[in-house]
């Protein structure tokens, strides 16, 4: 049944995600605008969670765990009280039963799902905790807890230590679908993208459903087939079983509409998600994308700013103070840098690597040396493809051009569709005088979106503009 869904194994790369306002006639009143401490409190973890949506995400509490009377939450309910009940259930469950190992796994891997809806930083500490309980108490062949170990190892981006407690896990039980989840993340995000097929495709075999589809969706994305990814995706919010499962697969959907250009779609299908989870930070933010390249500025702050209430990350951040910048509002476009420059002076006090935000922010409005530096260090650890471009970028922005290059070259060797990557490339060629690969990239860039970005997208089009001039 699952063998047609999943990547085939033949090298082809895989893209992270590096995972909008109201909808007309709906009222969705944000919050009030957090203060900059606010977005401070809980910058260590949000440095760690942009590359834990599949990790995180698609996961979910592994079947054969116990259950918990009370960890699910009735249709309507918001992915964050789904998550919050789970925690609360599995909590009072080793409360009664201190010694039930699977109770203790399920609780952490259940703290770690948390950590992405909350951004909070004492969840890690929280999961760590539980899940080296489950490990005392069942030391050998504890798959539940190695798994979610890995998850934990992904989430705070130590992806060989993730890829080392998934290959205990999938030892220790072969036909867990979870662990095979979290193994093929890890050889995502590493770079072995056969390996992450073939780990997919087992999931995918072993267990056919919501989080399985989601990664087969993903393969066929990094490859530049939307339309497989969509019909994927589409069968993972089918089968969707909790309305934190619904959110996922209605954030990604949303997503794969709005990097094709569909942007009516994204806010659609952003706007379903949040009818049943309004608290749900990644379809906040995916749908302000989606009002920002419809014009439609005020629903895009505020979506930005109820997502940034919920969730500091570092993409949010960066998305909201580049519309303002678009905008031709300095000083709010300043404060969101003021506070993605906090994150990064924190991530480097603890030794971290960049994420790939941080690195295009550093690139983009910063010091590019410095972005050359986050980038081939973070490449180090993580040789992923949009960390690839993320360092291509960086070596543009200082004048290295011709290694810049190669770099996006890497990032486009698997095909993937997107408009910022050949952006990217495109203005790297036009700074090495290649004018028809310079025209092809760009153009390319505009024919898969011609608003992909606040400022990036005016820019191709003048560039473009002026190479057609002279050439």
């Amino acid at each position: 049944m699952g063998t047609a869904t999943a990547a085939p194994t033949r090298t082809a790369p895989v893209r992270p995600r590096t995972t909008g306002g109201p909808v007309p006639g709906q009222n969705t009143a944000p919050p009030e605008p957090p203060r900059q401490r606010g977005y401070l409190r809980s910058a260590v973890v949000a440095l760690g969670l942009g590359a834990i949506l599949f990790t995180v995400g698609a996961v979910g509490l592994s079947p054969d765990a116990p259950s918990a009377t009370g960890a699910t939450t009735p249709s309507g309910a918001s992915g964050t009280v789904d998550r919050t009940d789970a925690v609360e259930a599995l909590r009072e469950r080793v409360r009664r039963l201190p010694g039930d190992a699977p109770a203790w796994a399920s609780l952490g891997m259940a703290y770690v799902q948390r950590a992405r809806a909350t951004a909070d930083p004492a969840t890690y500490d929280r999961a760590e905790d539980a899940l080296s309980r489950s490990l005392e108490l069942q030391p050998a062949g504890n798959h539940q807890a190695e798994t979610a170990m890995g998850a934990l190892a992904a989430a705070r981006h130590d992806f060989p230590r993730a890829l080392d407690w998934a290959e205990k896990a999938t030892a220790a039980n072969p036909f867990s679908a979870s662990a095979h989840g979290v193994l093929a993340d890890a050889h995502t995000q590493l770079g072995r993208y056969d390996e992450s097929y073939r780990a997919v495709q087992r999931m995918v075999d072993l267990r056919p459903d919501s989080a399985s589809y989601a990664r087969a969706s993903y393969t066929w994305e990094l490859r530049g087939d939307r339309r497989r990814a969509r019909e994927l995706m589409s069968r993972s919010l089918k089968a969707a079983a909790t309305p934190t499962d619904r959110s996922f697969a209605r954030t990604h959907l949303a997503l794969l509409a709005l990097e094709s250009g569909e942007h009516r779609t994204a806010l659609r299908e952003a706007g379903a998600g949040l009818r049943e989870a309004p608290q749900d930070s990644a379809l906040l933010e995916v749908r302000a994308r989606a009002h920002t390249a419809l014009g439609h500025h005020r629903q895009a702050v505020s979506d930005y700013t109820a997502a940034l209430a919920i969730a500091p990350l570092p993409h949010y951040l960066l998305g909201l103070g580049e519309l303002h910048q678009s905008l031709r509002r300095p000083e709010q476009a300043e404060a969101q840098y003021a506070v993605l420059r906090a994150q990064e002076t924190i991530r480097e006090a603890n030794g971290g690597p960049a994420d790939v935000d941080a690195i295009l922010f550093e690139a983009d409005h910063g010091d590019p040396r410095k972005a050359v530096t986050m980038a081939r260090t973070t490449l180090a650890a993580r040789p992923f493809i949009a960390v690839h471009d993320a360092y291509a970028w960086a070596l543009h922005r200082a004048g290295r051009n011709t290694e810049a290059l190669g770099q996006a070259d890497q990032a486009l060797a698997l095909g993937t569709r997107s408009a910022l990557f050949h952006y990217h490339r495109g203005m790297i060629h036009h700074a090495l005088r290649r004018t028809a690969p310079a025209q092809q990239d760009l153009r390319r860039a505009l024919s898969i979106d011609p608003r992909f970005h606040p400022l990036h997208a005016p820019a191709a089009d003048s560039a473009l503009s002026r190479i057609d001039d002279t050439a």
